[in-house]
């Protein structure tokens, strides 16, 4: 079991899919600087795809996403993503390796499985991808045989299944009601459609939620044996998003309870065979991102812990977001704004950041961190008094600083963004103070 110190999760801190963080993007940096990044782009390269649209929404959820809706709707966007398209084909310097395509949202299978064919065919033949990864993320809502078939004809190796919780009361609160059935069947459809690796997000902290239906969820969950399982905690910020007004935030677990749920969580998936991959991903010892844990190339971007090595990754859609190494740049987020920048011939780079020297050298420092690897700190060590930042961590036995080598030490999982975020200098101290006084919380706690 983890130690627990309430005291160094008292202050909630980014999950730092990026360094610098989404918070720090600015309108300074869009369409030129996003042009630019792709101009420049070397090997490998990878896609990404994004489907702002469910048919259903949760409450819970905090990506960018909307109602299907009108045929029409889709239709325009899909027609605006084949112009993006186009024009990232005609920047990109030809010849380059496309070594992985992901399709996410909202939910790729929203839209018609016509429409995801000719979008994989269209990126395929735009930039000349001979034999990339392909992954997905599927709602089991929507998923049929006609998907499973679509998936096989396409070559689709990876997927990831919205699964969060299989209790039906906790269900009903979140606003996903699925069936342990379908959940199964959507499993069964995707391994006879020759899917390598699947994935189930689930979820802990959700309202009413008890150790006793996070238990079921785990067992049901290790019955269908996926090589891959996501569980993170459940972050309560209806001033940021306004569909979690429907959750009722007096029943939620407190922060204690989310910390034992973790804590179980990791016990019992590394009891049952998995490898933790950071603080809140598992996978079987046989998958990609178990052997990337194991020789020390596990990496972190956009879409979690990732076995992808690439440094050069375009997003396509409204809101995604393409990463290089000097620079991170997001699309327009409105779906409309999207379209039109689009139709007029132009890219929708619409914020970002230039990252500086001292950034991509703090960026490497907290990536090490959060994939647990020893962080060489002689970047960075003449920015920031080490022995007074590290203290608390030091005296708990969490971490152990040899000269500029930072050891992660048995414990320290929970608190590995704590840790990351004394490396951030965009979180000031005083933000520790703000969160006391009960300023809006913008990031969620770090278990």
């Amino acid at each position: 079991m983890w130690p627990y110190y309430s005291e160094l999760l008292a202050r909630p801190v980014p999950r730092y899919t990026s360094y610098p963080t989404a918070a720090e993007f600015g309108p300074e940096t869009g369409r030129a600087a996003l042009e630019a990044g792709i101009a420049a782009c070397e090997d490998p390269i990878s896609f990404y795809a994004h489907i702002p649209f469910c048919h259903q929404i949760c409450w819970y959820c905090g990506c960018n996403t909307g109602a299907a809706g009108k045929a029409q709707r889709l239709n325009q966007y899909m027609a605006a993503l084949d112009q993006e398209i186009d024009l990232v084909s005609q920047i990109l310097p030809k010849g380059r390796d496309v070594a992985r395509i992901a399709l996410g949202g909202g939910s790729p299978n929203a839209i018609a499985p016509l429409a995801l064919v000719r979008l994989l065919d269209r990126i395929i033949t735009a930039f000349g991808a001979h034999d990339p990864q392909i992954s997905i993320e599927i709602d089991p809502r929507g998923f049929t045989a006609e998907w499973a078939r679509v998936l096989g004809a396409t070559r689709i190796s990876h997927a990831s299944l919205g699964v969060q919780t299989f209790a039906p009361a906790i269900q009903q609160a979140i606003g996903r009601i699925q069936s342990a059935d379908l959940i199964a069947r959507a499993v069964s459809d995707l391994r006879h459609a020759g899917v390598a690796s699947i994935n189930f997000d689930l979820m802990y902290g959700l309202p009413g939620q008890s150790m006793a239906d996070l238990d079921d969820t785990l067992e049901r969950t290790l019955d269908l044996r996926p090589e891959r399982i996501a569980l993170f905690g459940y972050a309560h910020v209806p001033h940021l998003l306004p569909r979690q007004r429907r959750i009722d935030g007096s029943n939620l677990p407190d922060q204690a309870a989310r910390f034992a749920m973790a804590a179980h969580g990791h016990d019992l998936l590394i009891d049952a065979g998995y490898v933790a991959i950071g603080f809140d991903h598992f996978a079987l010892p046989g998958d990609g991102m178990a052997k990337a844990m194991a020789n020390g190339t596990l990496r972190r971007n956009f879409q979690g812990f990732t076995d992808d090595p690439a440094e050069h990754l375009i997003g396509l859609g409204a809101s995604a977001i393409s990463q290089f190494p000097d620079r991170i740049v997001q699309n327009e987020k409105n779906a409309g704004r999207y379209r039109e920048a689009l139709s007029q011939g132009r890219l929708t780079g619409a914020l970002g950041i230039m990252r500086s020297t001292e950034d991509r050298q703090r960026a490497l420092v907290i990536e090490d961190i959060l994939c647990g690897r020893v962080a060489d700190l002689s970047l960075i060590a003449d920015l920031v008094p080490l022995d007074a930042l590290l203290a608390p961590f030091i005296t708990r036995n969490l971490v152990r600083l040899d000269d500029d080598q930072l050891h992660l030490l048995p414990g320290h999982i929970p608190y590995a963004r704590t840790i990351a975020a004394l490396f951030d200098p965009y979180r000031a101290p005083i933000a520790m103070d703000v969160a006391a006084q009960g300023a809006p919380q913008r990031f969620s706690t770090a278990v």
